[in-house]
């Protein structure tokens, strides 16, 4: 069948368009949780300046909040742009181009977002712990961000990527 794909060893029958509504499906399941997120997250940031302690913060802390509030509004702008998208496009016959081009958006909005949270960290520690350990916190904890969201999945994909080309020059 020109749709089907294997999954754990056995081919999953589909046709095209039911894959791309999977995908779709899948991707907006997944949105669900992240678009909160990066919700609370902004929302967080938009009241900070508010706080009455937010008067008693350096150039240094300033410009930090400055940063993460740009890149939490970032990873907003990317993760809720599928849907916007998809309103766009709803009923066009364009699905393929939806589902591909939403999830090079996620995967920025995902990025904004890693930045976004490092961000946080860093203003937190700076203000409690001082600059040097502010910094150090946040580049610690944007390892496993690093590790876990972008490069680990990016390994899968070239470790699939070499098998399918030997397999496909065994084959032929």
């Amino acid at each position: 069948m020109p749709g089907s794909e294997r999954v754990n060893g056995e081919k999953r029958h589909e046709t095209r368009q039911e894959r791309l509504d999977r995908n779709l499906e899948e991707m907006t399941g997944e949105l669900r949780v992240v678009v909160t997120g990066v919700q609370v997250l902004f929302a967080f940031l938009l009241i900070v300046p508010f706080d009455t302690g937010f008067a008693h913060v350096g150039s240094f802390e300033r410009s930090v909040y400055l940063v993460t509030l740009i890149v939490a509004a970032l990873a907003a702008v990317c993760t809720i742009a599928p849907s916007a998208e998809h309103r766009f496009l709803f009923r066009q016959d364009d699905k393929r181009y939806l589902v591909f081009n939403s999830n090079r958006v996620v995967i920025a909005g995902l990025a904004f977002l890693a930045l976004a949270m490092c961000g946080c960290v860093l203003l937190v520690t700076t203000k409690l712990f001082g600059q040097t350990t502010g910094v150090l916190t946040a580049c610690l904890a944007a390892v496993p961000f690093a590790a876990l969201w972008f490069a680990l999945p990016l390994a899968r994909l070239r470790t699939r990527d070499r098998r399918r080309f030997r397999d496909h020059r065994a084959d032929g």
